[in-house]
């Protein structure tokens, strides 16, 4: 098993109680398709460390898997069952559209070496941004103002502002 203090020494950064918390709260007020209030889900994620701006939505089903590390700007939609595996930091600008079953990633694994060593990348999507549904956004991926990722797409390079990307891996298909 491969020791990630030794290749990142502050990883996960927070107090074991406290990621054990937020699993807990995790499952019972976001991971579930009730109803939850809005204000009861934002609550929690500033409570652990979110930074969330006004007006945003977060849908049932949505999976984050440390707040600590999540910024998300004003207006932004967070849709059903979009997974946000931010093992270091995801940043959402205001208006932001992340549809249903997108999947961000901000963690991934050195394939070249034996060990398989953790790779933490952050993902910046900037103002006006959409993801499409049932995407996947790597590590490192930076979406620039006004871009769209079309739906089923994999994102593994950044996109320019009024860019459109698509397929797998998703490519420039136009600007808009």
């Amino acid at each position: 098993m491969v020791n990630l203090k030794k290749y990142h020494p502050n990883y996960p950064k927070k107090p074991i109680i406290l990621t054990l918390l937020w699993m807990v709260f995790s499952f019972l007020f976001l991971e579930n398709s009730l109803p939850i209030p809005q204000i009861v889900k934002k609550t929690l994620l500033r409570l652990f460390g979110a930074k969330i701006g006004v007006g945003v939505v977060i849908k049932p089903s949505v999976k984050i898997k440390y707040p600590w590390y999540l910024v998300i700007g004003n207006y932004s939609w967070i849709g059903e069952k979009v997974w946000l595996d931010n093992i270091t930091t995801i940043e959402i600008g205001n208006n932001v559209c992340i549809s249903q079953l997108a999947y961000l990633t901000t963690g991934n694994h050195n394939y070249k070496l034996e060990t398989f060593d953790l790779i933490l990348e952050k993902i910046t999507i900037h103002d006006g941004v959409w993801i499409g549904a049932n995407t996947t956004v790597c590590p490192g991926v930076v979406c620039k103002e006004n871009s769209i990722l079309c739906a089923g797409s994999v994102l593994t390079k950044s996109m320019n502002e009024n860019q459109i990307f698509q397929g797998n891996p998703a490519v420039l298909k136009k600007s808009r």
